[in-house]
C-alpha cells in the first residue's frame, strides 16, 4: 500500500486475520501505519524509481491516498505490476476537472461548474449562475462583490477543506490562481446536508454497496457520520447506491470508492467528490457492518469474493477525535470506557496537534439520539472539550 496514514494502518489491521503480508511505502518512519506495519519502505511516492523498487515482489499495489502521479502508475502497469485502482480510474479522484467532465458524460448530477482562467473568468461564471437562477446579475460581476458566491478548487491535491475556497470578490478569487495549477469553479450549492455512498468493486465486476450515510462537516473536516442517513427515503437511498455502483463500473474502479454527495432542499442529490480508497465516511463499518470497508477493499484488490456490507445495528455513529490541548489521551480512556462499555475507540498513533485527526470512536444501538450523544461525548472527552 502506498501511503502511511491511518487508512493504511486500518487496512493492514483488516488484513491480519486473512494472513495478508503487507508492505508499506511511507513518507516517514513516524507515519501512522509505519508504526504498526513490519515491512516498511520509507520513500517519496512522487519518485518513479522508489515506486518501482517498492513494487518489486508485490502481488498488487493499492493506496491510502490519491497523490501518486498518474504517469508513474502507468509505468508500474507497463512493468507488469497490478495497480488497483488503475490509473484510468484513479485519475477521476486525482483531477477534479477530469472527474466533472466524465460525470457530465455519464449524465450524473453535479454542481454547475467549469474550469476558469483568472478572477475575471470567475466573475463571469458567477454572473452566469446568478442569471440562470434569476438572481438579477447583469453581466460580469464587479469588485464590490459577485452576484453569488463561487466555490473554487485546485483540480489536484486538495483534501479536508484544503485547496478549496468560497469567494465573493475578484480579490478573493485571485488567491487560488497563485498555486499555478488549473482551477475549477463550481456553484455554491444550497444543500440540506451531505451524504456519502460507499461501494466496493472487484476486478471481475462483483460489487457491494454500503448503506448511504449522513456526513456532518465542521470547518471542512468530517466530524460525524451517521449510518444509515436518518430520514432518507428508501427509494432515494437505493438511487444513490445505484448511482455509486454505476460510477464504479463505468470508471473501472477496483477497491473501495466513496461518492460524497449533496442533498438539496428540493430532494436532488448531486455528486461533490470521489475518493477511490477507504474513506472517513466508511470508518463506521469497522464496528457497524458485517464486513468493514478496509476488509472489503483488500478483498477487492486481491480479487477475493467480497464480504457482506449490511449493518450490524439499527444505528451506528462515527465521531472523529481531533487533537486539542491535552496530548495524553490515554488518561481519558478510563472515563470513556466506564461510561460506555460498548464504545469502540480507534486511535492512529499520531502526535496530538490541535485540529489534527488522531482517531475516531464508533457507537451503535437502537436509539439514534442516544447513539449520537455517546459518540459526541466520547470524542469530546478524548479531545478535552468535555470534562465530565
Amino acid at each position: 500500500m502506498v501511503g502511511g496514514g491511518q487508512l493504511a494502518r486500518m487496512t493492514h489491521e483488516a488484513g491480519i486475520p486473512l494472513g495478508i503480508r503487507f508492505r508499506l511505502l511511507s513518507g516517514t518512519p513516524q507515519d501512522s501505519a509505519a508504526l504498526a506495519v513490519r515491512d516498511v519502505v520509507v520513500g517519496d511516492h512522487n519518485d518513479l524509481a522508489t515506486l518501482r523498487d517498492f513494487a518489486r515482489g508485490c502481488d498488487v499495489i493499492t493506496f491510502d491516498h490519491e497523490h501518486v502521479p498518474t504517469e508513474h502508475l502507468r509505468a508500474l502497469e507497463a512493468d507488469g505490476i497490478p495497480v488497483r485502482p488503475g490509473p484510468d480510474a484513479l485519475v477521476h479522484a486525482q483531477d477534479k476537472g477530469v472527474m466533472r467532465a466524465r460525470l457530465d458524460s455519464l449524465g450524473v448530477g453535479c454542481p454547475r461548474h467549469r474550469i476558469v482562467r483568472d478572477p475575471a473568468d470567475v466573475a463571469a461564471f458567477a454572473a452566469e449562475v446568478a442569471d440562470a437562477d434569476g438572481a438579477g446579475a447583469d453581466g460580469a460581476a464587479q469588485d464590490a462583490g459577485f452576484p453569488v458566491p463561487v466555490v473554487l478548487k485546485t483540480v489536484r491535491g486538495g483534501y479536508d477543506g484544503k485547496g478549496v475556497w468560497v469567494v465573493r470578490t475578484a480579490a478573493e478569487a485571485a488567491v487560488p490562481f497563485k498555486a499555478g495549477v488549473p482551477v475549477l469553479a463550481e456553484e455554491k450549492v444550497d444543500f440540506a446536508r451531505e451524504l456519502a455512498a460507499c461501494v466496493v468493486r472487484s476486478p471481475h465486476g462483483q460489487a457491494v454497496a454500503y448503506p448511504v450515510v449522513e456526513s456532518v462537516q465542521v470547518g471542512g473536516v468530517c466530524d460525524t457520520v451517521i449510518a444509515p442517513a436518518p430520514g432518507l427515503p428508501d427509494d432515494e437511498a437505493v438511487q444513490a447506491q445505484e448511482m455509486a455502483l454505476r460510477i464504479a463500473q463505468e470508471l473501472g474502479v477496483v477497491g473501495h470508492m466513496a461518492v460524497e454527495l449533496f442533498e438539496t432542499p428540493d430532494g436532488r442529490v448531486l455528486v461533490n467528490e470521489l475518493a477511490m480508497r477507504p474513506h472517513n465516511s466508511g470508518h463506521w463499518t469497522q464496528d457497524g457492518a458485517v464486513t468493514s470497508q478496509f476488509a472489503n477493499h483488500l478483498r477487492a484488490v486481491l480479487d477475493l469474493p467480497l464480504g457482506d456490507p449490511r449493518p450490524r445495528a439499527r444505528w451506528t455513529v462515527m465521531a472523529n477525535v481531533l487533537g486539542g490541548d491535552y496530548p495524553d489521551m490515554y488518561s481519558a480512556y478510563r472515563h470513556c470506557m466506564a461510561r460506555d462499555p460498548q464504545l469502540k475507540i480507534h486511535m492512529y498513533g499520531k502526535d496530538v496537534k490541535p485540529g489534527r485527526k488522531v482517531g475516531h470512536v464508533n457507537t451503535y444501538g437502537d436509539d439514534l439520539a442516544d447513539v449520537r450523544e455517546r459518540a459526541a461525548h466520547a470524542a469530546g472527552y478524548l479531545r478535552g472539550t468535555i470534562t465530565e
